[in-house]
């Protein structure tokens, strides 16, 4: 290969977007991807996942989603994960049409790992959020077709020494909430719980607990949301990102959670 063919291949692969990279090299593996929107034809039902939250604490924000995936009247997936690391300071929660949801995800993933491989340093928060908003915009043509993807975007901003959340609409409209959101079919009785569950700087226990009570609140008004199953020990998916990093509340807390407010909400149904 000669010098000028292989410096134009190196900057092909140099630049710091990955989406950009894979819309020369190969815009079929896009969410979302132009030649989607040529095709009238309704998707068929598929899977879609419901409901993701996230909100504020003291020491940065958790994250939290059930576990089903419905398509129709039917239940897809019982153990479908809808939080996902993106990097070791912010995560993202799908809702909406669960593949290409995932799909999302993982590909917001490889993005900010190559932007750090190529640039030698991390995206910004708000950077971060830009580029997940590109992505959302991306999907609209398919999201025209019923297969919406609509994320929730968390992370730790080391500037602001806080955690901070976003939420997006179908068209990419990336707006911050300061305290809490939700998003899914269950998100308006999730966001009604957490505004009565909220406090400002609550300690992790305390945030947990409202996670996991907004969630069950959720399942309980809307037959999309999944709520916990003590007898296939099935329970929601809770994450933490604080200064120290992306972690993953343990199965064991969320079940000790979770049965504490089952047993709690039992007593006053039976007025016991």
């Amino acid at each position: 290969m000669t010098d000028d063919r292989w410096l134009s291949a190196f900057n092909d692969y140099a630049a710091c977007s990955f989406t950009d990279l894979l819309r020369r090299q190969s815009p079929h593996l896009l969410p979302g991807f132009p030649g989607a929107a040529e095709d009238p034809t309704p998707a068929p039902a598929v899977p879609h996942g419901t409901t993701v939250l996230a909100l504020r604490y003291r020491d940065g924000v958790i994250m939290a989603g059930d576990r089903q995936a419905t398509a129709g009247y039917q239940i897809a997936s019982r153990r479908i994960e809808k939080i996902f690391k993106c990097d070791d300071l912010s995560g993202i929660g799908i809702a909406g049409a669960a593949g290409p949801a995932v799909e999302m995800a993982k590909l917001f993933q490889t993005e900010l790992e190559h932007y750090e491989k190529v640039e030698g340093d991390n995206l910004s928060l708000d950077g971060k959020a830009n580029k997940l908003s590109q992505m959302v915009r991306m999907n609209l043509p398919a999201a025209m077709q019923g297969l919406a993807v609509v994320p929730i975007f968390a992370g730790f901003d080391e500037k602001a020494g806080a955690g901070r959340l976003f939420k997006y609409d179908i068209t990419g409209g990336r707006y911050e909430e300061r305290d809490y959101d939700s998003q899914g079919s269950g998100s308006k009785d999730a966001r009604d719980s957490l505004k009565k569950l909220w406090r400002r700087d609550m300690g992790r226990e305390d945030a947990l607990r409202a996670a996991l009570e907004a969630l069950y609140d959720a399942a309980d008004e809307d037959v999309g949301t999944g709520g916990p199953d003590l007898v296939r020990g099935i329970f929601p998916s809770v994450k933490t990102i604080t200064r120290s990093g992306f972690s993953e509340v343990g199965e064991d807390e969320v079940r000790r959670v979770c049965e504490a407010i089952l047993g709690e909400r039992a007593k006053a149904e039976t007025g016991a």
